[in-house]
């Protein structure tokens, strides 16, 4: 669906968000009204005032709604169902042992974050996480205490490869819009997502978990305590064996496989390495699409872990009862994809882009203020990456860069993306809900280290581009 003409001028559009985001913040958090119901009535009413025909606002709403939870649904249903076998079985318990015996207690958090960047190469932000949070909870469970200390920095790691390292789409869409060199971009990409990722977030992590503190939810997968799950019926048949680390490892790396399959070869099609219309390479992508390999690493999940122990009847009820409550979760994320939709349809994007287009400054803090201000405005970060891809490639092109100052304005573009993530970004929804957190928690959390982690990778990326 494409964005409406602006009736309004730029600034006034700017207010109209602002005023949006407002009237969201003070009924969830003021008036306590449910999160789902106040983003579908705020982005009714934020398209109503934008300017969009009465008749067209149902396909506006859909527009964002049903791109966000097309895709959060399945990933969260099958990461649920397969994190509550981990759960009842054992396996998270393994791994987070493992984990703790060879780190120890104080290092488990930065574990927990260098295992999310080597998983974070090829799985997206949003499916990542989801495979990780039992994980995490289970070692948060082991320490007690402030589940931000190992979440964020496992969070901050999937969001730091998300948005700067290829293969992901926002980074190689940037790239290939100014013409910067996919290779180059992956190789100078991955030591800057890891620097500022230590910096932004891993440091940031211990300041903030000082001050703010969220105990561990069971809301995800419930309570397992003597083989007993929240409501009491009896699993104890699942955790009689725990698996070893060797299968749970396997079962993760199922999944990392398989989706490398498509984003790796996805790129060398779109980069020209390989010719479009293979069998083969049609086959692997199919293979990992995440929600596909979500569900072949779930089925064989079930086989490894369930089967041996239990009947197929009792595996179909424990991942059954995974998916009751989630629901709120998926729900409200796509209600998040619903407001930044309506944002984005609004015009928002287009005219800040008008706006921003000669600013008279250096390129590369040009890329960063172009891409937070879009960020801001309409929540996407893959979106603002590739706007502000396509809104400087002119100007990039006249400047004759090098190959690696190339590479640093795509750094630039992806750090000024990744600020300031608020109620307007899914993620934002995904990780407050994953997490337990309310709103406010995570604004003071989330959209902080968030926001760290990008202005660590634009600094990064600055002060390369200065002694170059």
């Amino acid at each position: 669906m494409e964005a409406i003409e602006p009736q309004f001028g730029t600034v006034t559009l700017l207010l109209m968000a602002a005023g949006a985001v407002a009237v969201l913040l003070f009924l969830i958090m003021k008036v306590k009204l449910h999160a789902f119901i106040a983003l579908v009535l705020v982005s009714v009413l934020t398209a109503v005032v934008v300017g969009f025909e009465p008749g067209d606002i149902p396909d506006v709403l859909m527009f964002g709604f049903a791109d966000t939870i097309g895709g959060v649904a399945l990933l969260v249903a099958f990461g649920v169902m397969l994190g509550r076998l981990l759960e009842v079985t054992g396996g998270a318990q393994t791994l987070a042992d493992t984990l703790i015996n060879r780190f120890g207690e104080k290092r488990a958090p930065l574990a927990l974050g260098i295992a999310s960047l080597l998983f974070g190469f090829p799985i997206f932000f949003d499916a990542g996480l989801v495979v990780f949070v039992p994980i995490i909870l289970t070692v948060a469970r082991r320490f007690g205490g402030n589940v931000l200390l190992y979440a964020l920095p496992a969070a901050g790691a999937f969001a730091a490869m998300h948005a700067i390292v290829p293969p992901h789409p926002g980074p190689v869409a940037a790239a290939n819009l100014i013409g910067a060199n996919v290779g180059i971009t992956l190789l100078v990409g991955i030591p800057i997502a890891v620097v500022a990722w230590y910096v932004g977030v891993m440091l940031v992590t211990r300041f903030l978990s000082a001050r703010v503190v969220v105990p561990v939810p069971d809301v995800i997968f419930g309570e397992v305590e003597d083989g007993r799950d929240a409501d009491g019926d009896d699993e104890d048949k699942l955790t009689r064996r725990p698996p070893s680390f060797g299968t749970v490892l396997m079962l993760l790396i199922i999944p990392l496989v398989l989706i490398s399959f498509n984003t790796v070869l996805s790129t060398l099609v779109d980069t020209g390495v390989l010719a479009e219309g293979q069998a083969w390479v049609g086959f692997l992508s199919l293979l990992g699409v995440t929600p596909v390999a979500l569900l072949i690493t779930v089925i064989v999940a079930i086989f490894v872990l369930g089967r041996p122990n239990a009947s197929m009847a009792t595996v179909t009820k424990i991942v059954d009862k995974a998916l009751g409550p989630v629901c709120a979760i998926i729900l409200i994320t796509g209600a998040g994809g619903m407001f930044g939709g309506v944002l984005e349809l609004s015009g928002i994007g287009d005219a800040l882009s008008n706006s921003l287009s000669d600013l008279g400054i250096s390129l590369i803090l040009q890329a960063f203020i172009i891409a937070t201000l879009l960020r801001v405005a309409q929540g996407s970060a893959t979106v603002a990456l590739t706007t502000t891809g396509g809104l400087i490639a002119g100007a990039v092109a006249d400047a004759n860069l090098s190959d690696f100052k190339l590479t640093l304005i795509v750094v630039a573009i992806a750090a000024g993306a990744t600020v300031l993530s608020h109620v307007n970004d899914s993620g934002f929804w995904l990780v407050s809900r994953l997490f337990g957190m309310d709103e406010k928690t995570t604004l003071k959390t989330w959209t902080v280290m968030e926001t760290t982690l990008g202005l660590s990778a634009f600094v990064i990326a600055f002060g390369l581009w200065l002694v170059t």
